[in-house]
């Protein structure tokens, strides 16, 4: 029998209990890491290029290996791939701990170990996508989509927030005799986050098996970006966020606020790193007992302008409380769009086309998030972090408009459904390019 309707409907099953239990952990410690890492690179070079070289080569594996990535998530057992992936990602953060207890000054290798980490990002991110349909019935699909993004949300909350803490955390006894404090103390902390994830991860019931049947061919790895390219639903919604984002992410930057503008050290950076999350957190339980089921379009839309005047209003601000709020808003306003988005992915996609699309949205997200941080560095490094924070709130707010005109169809979903989310996915795009 089915699990009751209900707010918590999601969680009636035992996988998708286990695969969110997962997802806190290793998104903490990733979290926690981030905020190493960027305090770590901006202490050894205090030039805001190197801190969007960090979002460039976690970027660039995706760009790289999309096409086999969705492939792999198709053609293999989701469960399998998930699972190499973070082997791999445990032994990179095991690297950047013996790089932080040796004392290295150098960025290059740092970079590289990042470039591991993207490319794990980048086959992980469709296969664990494509996995969340077969944890839940279809019926409480977009419950168990809501609740991942709301466990997302608590998450980046307490990642950014541990990984300032333990940052300034000296521990008395530490490894060669001496005092163990800053970042080896975080990699230890995501070396634990990483590991459990992968135990629990490796119990799973769930075994999806083999979703695509045909050989490997240029037709078939292309396939999902042929079916984003025919469908305005996805290739508007997608391209919005890709745009947004890309101009108005202000992540990157937050050490140089941090450290220069607010002086508030690393604890106060881990602050900043959580705000977006707390406000999205918020936003995320709402959706999870008032789920958006009518006008999502006109929804996500208005989240996008809101997201461009907050990340205005934080570029402005001198008052770390008028900043947290700020971003707080900004972690809001996202997670409208991040839920409507995500729900659009997987309603409209069919099942054997999940991966590929998804490794497509990837492509998209992954631009939008590291790309954007390597672009936030280098409007920063020409203007300044303030005017390169406005400029992209600026951007953000006319992304919203434009796109508003060229996908109307998106504009005026009426349902958030699978049905009539599958039957406007299939028609061709119209945008009005």
């Amino acid at each position: 029998m089915a699990p009751p309707t209900t707010g918590t409907a999601a969680f009636a099953y035992r996988d998708f209990r286990r695969y969110q239990l997962a997802r806190v952990m290793v998104i903490m410690g990733a979290e926690a890491q981030a905020v190493a890492v960027a305090w770590q690179v901006y202490e050894i070079t205090h030039r805001a290029i190197d801190l969007g070289y960090t979002g460039l080569v976690l970027f660039l594996p995706g760009l790289l290996f999309l096409l086999p990535a969705g492939h792999v998530a198709d053609r293999y057992d989701r469960r399998q791939v998930i699972l190499v992936c973070y082997v791999l990602q445990i032994l990179c953060t095991l690297t950047l701990l013996i790089f932080a207890l040796r004392g290295l000054h150098r960025v290059a290798p740092i970079f590289a170990v990042l470039f591991l980490i993207g490319s794990g990002r980048a086959f992980s991110g469709p296969a664990s996508s494509a996995l969340l349909p077969h944890l839940v019935s279809s019926e409480h699909f977009v419950n168990a989509i809501t609740w991942g993004a709301t466990v997302f949300q608590i998450a980046n909350i307490a990642g950014p927030a541990v990984g300032g803490l333990l940052y300034t955390l000296p521990l008395q006894r530490g490894f060669y005799g001496g005092r163990l404090y800053g970042a080896p103390i975080v990699f230890l902390f995501t070396l634990v986050t990483g590991i459990s994830f992968v135990l629990l991860i490796g119990s799973l019931h769930v075994r999806p098996g083999r979703m695509e049947h045909k050989a490997i061919s240029v037709d078939v790895i292309l396939a999902g970006f042929h079916y984003v390219w025919k469908s305005r639903l996805l290739l508007g919604s997608i391209s919005l966020d890709l745009f947004v984002v890309l101009l108005g992410g202000a992540t990157a930057l937050l050490p140089i606020f941090a450290h220069d503008i607010l002086r508030t050290g690393p604890q106060g950076l881990g602050a900043l790193r959580s705000a977006p999350a707390l406000g999205a957190l918020a936003v995320s339980i709402w959706l999870t007992f008032r789920p958006v089921l009518w006008r999502p379009g006109v929804l996500m839309f208005t989240g996008v302008a809101i997201y461009g005047l907050a990340t205005i209003t934080f570029g402005l601000s001198r008052s770390l409380p008028l900043s947290l709020a700020a971003l707080m808003v900004v972690g809001a306003s996202d997670m409208v769009s991040v839920v409507i988005r995500s729900s659009m992915l997987q309603l409209a996609t069919p099942a054997s086309m999940r991966g590929r699309v998804s490794a497509v949205n990837s492509l998209f997200v992954g631009a939008s998030n590291e790309l954007g941080e390597f672009e936030s560095g280098v409007t920063a490094q020409w203007w300044g972090a303030v005017r390169a924070v406005v400029a992209g709130g600026v951007g953000a707010l006319a992304i919203t408009g434009i796109w508003s005109a060229l996908f109307p169809g998106l504009r005026d979903i009426a349902q958030l459904t699978e049905d009539s989310l599958l039957q406007v996915a299939e028609e061709p795009s119209r945008a009005k390019f």
